[in-house]
């Protein structure tokens, strides 16, 4: 499977940096679809190498029913999932038959996960972003991702509301999972970011731009100059920053 073109042209900073979103249409993007459809699915690249194997639309043969005899990891019930998540059912069975095609174990390992990004992000180093990103799906901290890890959190990232998304990010800034984000936290995952997409951005990022980031987020953010962004801090600042909350329109273009 080829990567895809529209890739290229995504906002890299995950939280509004502008420096980083390339020239485009301005557009209006509603917080919630009504339902996302297997087109609009495909634009989500985890979702495009999870259904790259399975039959085109329309082909429902294998759609009544969820097939669990075949893989060592069972899902949660269909039906369970459907009161977790925002996907509707057909939904959720194109997603676990393309997820059980492409992971016959029912589990993401962190180098199936790399070698999704790398696809995606050929010609940039995308390995630390996807280390990052698989730790915030990875919320049994098995070393692992279950298929009901994955599609709750696709249903946040793609339609939860502002506050779930931007408790989603902070969880993925927050690296160590001790209920706060450092700058050398921050900055990892901008570097990271950075590294994988960074050098397709107009105009061409300097070097220092990932640690000029973290600071203008930390300025903004750390409002007791603890050193430190707590979550009440980061949910704060982000709902109140027209900005970031632009930015996290685009959020799932680097999902």
């Amino acid at each position: 499977m080829q990567p895809a073109d529209e890739n290229k042209e995504t906002d890299g900073s995950l939280l509004g940096d502008p420096s980083l979103t390339p020239p485009r249409k301005k557009e209006t993007v509603k917080w919630q679809k009504p339902r996302l459809t297997r087109q609009a699915l495909r634009k989500c690249c985890l979702v495009k190498w999870f259904l790259s194997s399975t039959a085109p639309q329309g082909s429902d043969s294998g759609d009544s029913e969820l097939e669990l005899s075949a893989i060592r990891h069972q899902p949660e019930g269909l039906d369970q999932l459907q009161l977790l998540t925002k996907f509707t059912k057909k939904e959720l069975q194109s997603l676990y038959r393309g997820f059980k095609n492409e992971c016959p174990s029912g589990l993401v390992d962190e180098d199936t996960f790399k070698l999704i990004y790398a696809q995606f992000f050929s010609q940039g180093d995308a390995t630390m972003y996807a280390h990052f990103l698989f730790n915030a799906f990875d919320v049994e901290r098995n070393g692992a991702i279950r298929f009901e890890d994955f599609v709750i959190g696709l249903s946040i990232l793609l339609r939860g509301t502002v506050r779930e998304k931007l408790s989603w990010a902070f969880n993925l800034y927050d690296i160590n999972k001790d209920g706060c984000i450092t700058k050398e936290e921050m900055l990892a995952i901008m570097k990271s970011i950075y590294d994988m997409m960074g050098r397709y951005t107009y105009p061409v990022l300097r070097e220092d731009a990932p640690y000029e980031h973290v600071e203008r987020f930390f300025q903004k953010m750390d409002r007791n100059q603890d050193g430190v962004v707590t979550i009440e801090e980061f949910l704060e600042t982000c709902q109140t920053d027209e900005n970031i909350m632009s930015s996290m329109q685009l959020f799932e273009n680097v999902i």
